[in-house]
């Protein structure tokens, strides 16, 4: 309830300073700075599009090809810190209420959307909620054997929480990117043909790095990865027949794991004879280290897959993509099943 609170407050000022902040205003430091001139009916002929995240970020600009230098593209989430923990600014909220499409998640990571769309200024708006799209595919969060939990959180009487990493799956990937194109085509139907293409030439792509990831995991001596870590992968261990192991489960917010956890992670490394133990991108890796200095030999690797949940404009700059952070996982895939 306070929170709710704390965001009607904030779409309250925004209603202030709504007539000089817009989606095409935003500082370089909070986007990739991508900005062009797509036709798409707006006053300023520039389709204004907002993604929350990196991944939906990078398919958009894949998707809109040349176009992407007249389009006016936004990361929102764009600081390092990830969707669990992100909270709107009132420019942020101010960028979403003005843009013509705008791309999120849809799970319970971005509750506060319900109440900027409500109020949104473009009765246009085009929304691509990716959960939606993937309707009954989406999975829920799944505890298994060892990994930390609050009790009450996983009664019959809590309502199951839907797993939000949906990007993390290639196949996910292609049939959310051809909602994109489509939308895309919807906003700036003179273009509608280019998009539809270039999504098919980007879908090959995809399927092309699935096909790999299907061989190195067919070709793998382990058929298990062990997270001292959250575990955001479900999707992709799904796609390819993989069992897993972790402290915490995807959203979870915890970060210290007992020492019952931990001697299992431990223990399970040392039945299976895992090479190595896997954390995700971020600096913290105590954990994993802990796993491994409570196992016999004391020799596995630590190695990291990127859930893409920390990405910024500056990766982006530097050459960071969707498909080379996937090639990149392949990668330590390989390294984490011989």
């Amino acid at each position: 309830m306070f929170k709710r609170k704390i965001l009607s407050i904030i779409l309250a000022s925004t209603l202030l300073i709504g007539n000089i902040t817009g989606c095409g205003n935003a500082k370089p430091a909070e986007n990739s700075g991508v900005t062009t001139d797509v036709s798409s009916g707006n006053s300023d002929d520039t389709m204004k599009i907002v993604a929350t995240i990196f991944p939906e970020y990078d398919w958009v600009n894949t998707i809109l090809g040349e176009k992407a230098e007249n389009a006016d593209l936004t990361l929102l989430l764009d600081s390092g810190v990830d969707m669990h923990s992100y909270q709107p600014t009132a420019e942020d909220i101010a960028k979403v209420k003005r843009c013509d499409m705008f791309i999120y998640v849809g799970g319970e990571s971005d509750k506060w959307v319900e109440d900027v769309i409500g109020s949104a200024d473009n009765d246009d708006m085009v929304v691509i909620n990716l959960l939606d799209v993937l309707g009954d595919s989406v999975k829920t969060e799944e505890i298994v054997e060892g990994m930390e939990h609050d009790e009450h959180e996983h009664d019959e009487e809590h309502e199951e929480e839907k797993d939000e990493h949906v990007w993390l799956s290639l196949n996910n990937a292609s049939i959310l990117c051809e909602e994109i194109a489509v939308q895309l085509g919807n906003v700036d139907e003179a273009n509608k043909d280019l998009y539809m293409s270039n999504y098919e030439a980007y879908k090959e792509k995809l399927m092309d790095l699935d096909s790999q990831y299907k061989e190195v995991v067919n070709g793998g001596s382990k058929k298990t990865l062990l997270f001292g870590d959250r575990f955001p992968f479900r999707y992709l261990v799904d796609d390819y027949g993989l069992d897993y192991y972790a402290a915490f489960a995807g959203c979870s917010a915890e970060s210290e794991a007992s020492f019952e956890t931990i001697v299992f992670l431990a223990e399970k490394v040392d039945e299976l004879d895992l090479p190595a133990i896997m954390t995700i991108e971020g600096p913290d890796h105590k954990l994993a280290e802990s796993v491994k200095e409570s196992t016999k030999s004391k020799d596995q690797k630590i190695l990291t897959l990127d859930s893409m949940q920390s990405t910024t404009s500056k990766d982006i700059a530097g050459g960071t993509t969707y498909l080379s952070v996937m090639t990149n996982n392949l990668e330590v895939l390989k390294e984490a099943l011989q």
